[in-house]
């Protein structure tokens, strides 16, 4: 079965043209950055059928004619014929949203041949656009939504009454042609876990390819706040929830935590080829913390920290190196951990910063490169 690229083209394979969004001329002509190089990938490297999908508002009018659209449309077309990317067919409604027309996005009229044809795997393709129609698109076919968003204000939380619905359907958000073809190679490294026992009940979604975005709820408070930190400063989308027995004390909801997410990133980097695998960082105030940390199969952990206090906010001390032994141990990473400060709250954020730091070296990945990095061939 053919897997298709529906791809929109305003702010898509070419910029945007505002106030009037009509690319009616060739001074209003200028191409997304970046797109030939990663396009030209995409088209020569991956089996995708390539399918243009567009809005045209009032084309065909006395306020937009075709003679004025069409000079345009043919060069376009023709540019990106000379880097080897063709598209199969090229499907352009011309209709205003007011009239809300069956062939216009995201309604799917113009696409009835792709829908329920046997020839076509819509399950396994994708929209690829800038809009929120385009998103919306991707759910009326059954297929997934690849969000080229320029919009840092407007996230998948922002994106109208059915956020939920249509945040399931977004299978990347990035405003970058390169990460695009980054994930229709390798895939992102994204896991949901759960860990339960008779003292905790944990569940975890992590997507190490994220933005850093996190909702985190373990039942206290400064754990969380550091939590927070993996998730913004290793740019990690990171949820958990913890359902622990506080009522006893914080000792099994903290150590699981931690072997919880450890887990998740074991399933989440389990194929590690391209991968830098190692990573280090960093300073905060008087605080100074170096994490080294090595995501190599293997479980070990050095800590050479102390603390004076015997809680931060609700947090006992005692428990960060039970916290960070759980993750190196069901990670399978080793953990070089050493701190020098005076304020123990900076300490403590300053490691956790620099874990994620750390992590973010680690974890990041060439598409470009097959190579495992390990003279034993295996990780």
């Amino acid at each position: 079965m053919k897997r298709v690229l529906f791809i929109d083209r305003d702010g898509t394979l070419i910029n945007e043209a505002p106030p009037t969004y009509q690319i009616d001329s060739f001074a209003k002509l200028a191409f997304y950055p970046h797109m030939f190089e990663w396009m030209g990938r995409i088209a020569r490297e991956f089996d995708y059928e390539l399918v243009m999908v567009s809005n045209q508002d009032g084309l065909g009018t006395p306020g937009f004619p075709t003679s004025d659209f069409q000079p345009v449309q043919d060069f376009i077309l023709e540019t990106l014929k000379q880097e080897d990317i063709v598209f199969s067919a090229v499907h352009i409604d011309g209709t205003f949203a007011k009239d809300n027309a069956p062939t216009r996005k995201p309604n799917t009229g113009m696409l009835t041949k792709y829908m329920h044809n046997p020839a076509y795997d819509l399950a396994h393709s994708f929209v690829i656009g800038d809009r929120i129609t385009d998103v919306q698109l991707a759910k009326n076919l059954g297929c997934k939504a690849i969000w080229l968003n320029n919009d840092p204000s407007l996230g998948a939380g922002e994106i109208g009454e059915n956020a939920t619905t249509l945040k399931d359907t977004i299978a990347l958000e990035s405003p970058h042609w390169e990460n695009i073809y980054a994930f229709l190679k390798l895939g992102l490294r994204k896991v949901t876990h759960e860990r339960n026992t008779a003292e905790t009940k944990i569940a975890v979604s992590l997507n190490i390819d994220g933005s850093g975005k996190s909702d985190i709820h373990t039942g206290i408070g400064f754990f969380d706040h550091m939590l927070d930190q993996i998730a913004r400063h290793g740019r990690l989308d990171l949820g958990i929830r913890v359902q622990g027995d506080l009522h006893v004390d914080e000792h099994h909801t903290i150590e699981d935590t931690g072997i919880a997410l450890g887990e998740a990133f074991a399933l989440a980097l389990a194929d590690k080829r391209g991968m830098e695998r190692y990573g280090f960082a960093l300073p905060m105030d008087d605080a100074d913390a170096r994490v080294l940390i090595d995501f190599g199969g293997r479980s070990w952990i050095v800590w050479d920290v102390e603390f004076k206090r015997e809680k931060i906010g609700e947090m006992p001390t005692e428990m960060f190196f039970h916290f960070f032994k759980s993750f190196s141990d069901a990670a399978r990473c080793n953990l070089n951990v050493v701190c020098r400060g005076d304020n123990e709250h900076h300490k403590i954020e300053a490691i956790f910063k620099a874990l994620a730091r750390a992590i973010r070296m680690a974890v990041k990945r060439d598409p470009l490169s097959n190579h495992l990095p390990s003279t034993k061939e295996m990780l």
